[in-house]
């Protein structure tokens, strides 16, 4: 099977400080991968370097067979979708704005999550928490990526929504062929739409395998997140 994205030796941090280092990785298309880990462990931080908002510290990170060097704004061109940890919508602007200003298929959008049709004369910033999530998912992949890393979707939002919002990751790669890196507090919803697993721990990946594996291993990645903080 071909790889949409592959990093090979990848290290990566701030001011010259490496948080992760020697990272391999891999990303078919139609999978989901899911990045665990405890707090500090350089999830985030790996995927903003993948994304092109951080700068590698050595390795390099390819996407579609050709080394990706530029920032997110070129590697988006190239099929990268990112969804950060933090909600990045247009508060003062309405849904169908958001959607707009983004350059996706609204149709599409609208498709993915017809939840929000009722919502597109909205201002964002009078969304709940679960529809400007909702609405920053639909932008990314309405814009039909061949690569979606997605940051912490679930962060604060209500067990219903998560599902929702996991549920249209895996139909993605399901039915779009999206290879999908997904960083995920909620372990076990994570495992369950997961093709493969990877757990990281102070910066190196300690566990991996592939999701119907490790979902009867939840001891051992509860071990690994346990030893971080010891």
């Amino acid at each position: 099977m071909s790889v949409a994205l592959h990093a090979r030796g990848l290290a990566a941090g701030y001011h010259g400080h490496a948080i992760v280092e020697g990272l391999d990785l891999s990303l078919e298309p139609g999978t989901v991968t899911a990045l665990l880990g405890p707090n500090g462990a350089g999830k985030s931080t790996t995927l903003l370097t993948l994304a092109g908002a951080l700068k590698p510290l050595a390795g390099e990170v390819s996407i579609a067979g050709a080394v990706a060097r530029g920032p997110l704004s070129g590697r988006a061109r190239s099929g990268l979708g990112f969804v950060s940890e933090e909600r990045s919508v247009f508060m003062s602007l309405t849904a169908a704005e958001n959607l707009r200003v983004g350059r996706c298929d609204i149709a599409h959008a609208l498709a993915l999550f017809p939840e929000l049709e009722p919502l597109l004369d909205r201002r964002a910033g009078l969304l709940s928490g679960g529809e400007q999530q909702m609405l920053t998912l639909a932008r990314a992949l309405a814009r039909r990526p061949k690569v979606l890393l997605a940051d912490e979707l679930s962060l604060g939002l209500a067990p219903l929504v998560v599902e929702r919002l996991l549920q249209a990751v895996r139909a993605a790669a399901d039915e779009e062929g999206v290879a999908v890196l997904l960083v995920e507090q909620h372990i076990r919803k994570a495992l369950k739409i997961a093709d493969h697993v990877l757990v990281m721990r102070r910066g190196a990946v300690v566990l991996s395998g592939s999701g119907e594996d490790l979902r009867g291993r939840t001891a051992d990645i509860e071990a690994a997140y346990m030893a971080a903080a010891a």
